[in-house]
């Protein structure tokens, strides 16, 4: 093996020569470790895809500068990732995981690299000239989270990977616990969110009584799915970070409320694909995930509401650490303009 660092990645973020030892202790193609290059992602954790022994990798590990829950963050996407190969969900395929952060410094896993494309950033000519594709893509990546949904989860071993019990009843007191954390941040003077209690109250009014556990990505806007080059398909839904077990309709809720409609702010999120638009209605969207789901869909209303104050709250996090100077004030103002559209939405659903 050759002992020399690429030099398109430093070695305080990824030490090929750990990292080569390791993956011979695995029984992986031995040989150089070639092409090494940093792929940027839609969160602050890092990619960097190599090859290796004539194969090709994606190793995957927390941000530079650890965050507390970093390494269990990727110890849980590993161990989900693995259970999912196999079941037919478009998801990357973990080739071999290191849970053992004293090997490199943090946890990591190495995965196929997938070939397709993110919509954030790039729309080839096929998907970019043809709104009935982009339609489609809209529908594949509800398919993709409604087959997600429908997996035995205790079957895939993954009982412990969330608590399902009372998941739809602490979503409201969760979150706003969250937004009230943010006032630790030095110059922030608060929420100024129009409705945030209003939607609080509703949501707990007509919180629906019944529903059933399942896997949940989490965080499934169409930024976070890559998709084929040669068609409107799911390639594989990537940025596991927030999944857990719980009621897969927060999924479609997300879906629809992140649903890029051109000319808003939200769209951007959603970059080259949400500035072209042609995307299914909600209604479509709905409708198409009946086709893969049992689930009793008559609530999608209130899991949209509820997909809006989780996400805007969230974003809401970056426009605060703003203000202390922990965020650029550029991307603070941009997330709180989304956050006061995603409010804004959910007061409309709620007419």
């Amino acid at each position: 093996m050759s002992e020399v660092q690429p030099a398109a990645v430093a070695r305080d973020v990824v030490d090929f020569a750990v990292v080569g030892k390791w993956m011979d202790e695995q029984g992986l193609p031995g040989g150089e470790i070639e092409d090494a290059t940093s792929l940027g992602g839609g969160t602050q954790n890092i990619m960097v895809r190599f090859a290796r022994g004539g194969r090709e990798y994606v190793l995957r590990r927390g941000p530079k500068h650890l965050r507390p829950k970093s390494n269990e963050v990727i110890r849980r996407e590993s161990r989900l990732l693995g259970a999912l190969d196999g079941t037919g969900v478009r998801a990357p395929r973990v080739i071999a995981a290191c849970p053992d952060e004293s090997v490199l410094g943090a946890v990591f896993y190495l995965m196929e690299p997938i070939h397709g494309f993110n919509p954030q950033t790039e729309l080839p000519a096929l998907h970019a000239g043809d709104a009935e594709v982009r339609r489609q893509m809209g529908l594949s990546a509800v398919e993709a989270i409604a087959r997600l949904g429908m997996l035995d989860y205790q079957a895939l071993g993954l009982a412990d990977y969330g608590k399902p019990a009372g998941f739809l009843e602490r979503q409201v007191p969760r979150w706003l616990g969250e937004l009230e954390s943010y006032g630790s941040n030095e110059g922030y003077p608060g929420p100024e969110i129009p409705g945030v209690e209003r939607v609080g109250e509703w949501l707990d009014r007509n919180r629906p009584a019944q529903w059933r556990p399942g896997i949940l990505h989490g965080d499934c806007h169409l930024a976070n799915i890559m998709f084929t080059y040669d068609g409107p398909e799911v390639a594989a839904m990537v940025d596991w970070e927030m999944s857990t077990i719980g009621d897969p309709l927060l999924d479609l809720g997300w879906q629809i409320a992140t649903r890029p409609e051109p000319g808003t702010t939200g769209a951007a999120l959603v970059g080259k694909l949400g500035a072209a638009g042609g995307l299914p209605t909600a209604e479509e969207m709905v409708a198409h995930y009946g086709l893969f789901s049992d689930r009793d869909l008559s609530a999608v209303t209130w899991y949209t509401v509820l997909a809006c104050f989780k996400l805007g709250i969230v974003l809401e996090g970056t426009h605060a650490r703003a203000f202390a100077g922990k965020a650029p004030k550029q991307v603070g103002d941009f997330l709180h303009a989304i956050t006061l559209e995603l409010f804004e939405r959910a007061r409309r659903l709620m007419e």
